[in-house]
């Protein structure tokens, strides 16, 4: 049996915003893979070679610290921040610098943890 990974569902208030979001900051359209579906919203295609973001809406709100989050790798770390800032996201504070590479922790518009990582080659 093959097992491929597909996808990263990650639950919120506003699915539409944070496919937005996420399309703009990976540069991958949003989709209409839930139809006409208001609690869903997806980025990507579970048909692509890379895995897609879903979103869905759930009533609860977020409450502390998320255990799993991704990491976006940028070709400049203050760009990346400045993009994230621009589309509603915003920087934790939080910049850790390593021999190779830098990592910002950003937060999306609805406040879930993702990393800005900047690797030097």
């Amino acid at each position: 049996m093959a097992n491929r990974w597909v996808g990263i569902t990650i639950d919120c208030a506003n699915p539409t915003r944070l496919a937005s979001f996420w399309s703009a900051i990976l540069s991958i359209p949003a989709t209409a893979e839930h139809g006409d579906e208001p609690g869903w919203a997806t980025v990507g295609s579970r048909f692509d070679d890379r895995p897609r973001l879903t979103f869905q809406r759930v009533a609860e709100p977020k409450i502390g610290k998320v255990r799993i989050h991704l990491d976006i790798e940028v070709d400049d770390i203050e760009a990346g921040r400045r993009q994230v800032e621009t589309l509603g996201g915003r920087w934790s504070g939080e910049r850790h610098d390593y021999d190779e590479g830098v990592v910002m922790v950003m937060h999306d518009p609805e406040d879930h943890e993702f990393c800005l990582v900047q690797y030097f080659r």
